[in-house]
């Protein structure tokens, strides 16, 4: 595998074959490298049961340094599995459902 623009990437199996664009794929690393990570699962799950928190809302739930808290959200907001929206000086973070779904559908897809 190169990393040339436009090189693709053929997985095979026994039963299904998925061609990949060599940029989707690091893209997709990235997004999967991010949610596996413990404490970005815990915030996951913190947001799941709460449509939108602070970040301060996030460490003092999850027990965690602020800049912890603030450099894992980060993560999350850069592989766009979370969201932000500022009210006045707060910023709340939300999960983005469609691209948990995306994930979701990769994983099954690389499934095999």
């Amino acid at each position: 595998m190169s990393n040339q623009t436009g090189a693709q990437v053929l997985l095979k199996s026994n039963s299904n074959d998925v061609l990949l664009d060599y940029r989707e794929l690091r893209k997709a690393v990235m997004v999967l490298r991010a949610v596996n990570h413990n404490l970005r699962q815990d915030i996951i799950e913190v947001l799941s049961s709460n449509a939108k928190m602070t970040v301060t809302d996030i460490y003092i739930k999850l027990r965690i340094e602020q800049s912890v808290a603030s450099q894992h959200l980060a993560i999350l907001r850069k592989a766009q599995v979370v969201v932000t929206e500022r009210q006045g000086k707060f910023i709340y973070y939300s999960l983005n459902p469609e691209r948990l779904e995306q994930i979701s559908s990769l994983v099954e897809d690389l499934n095999v």
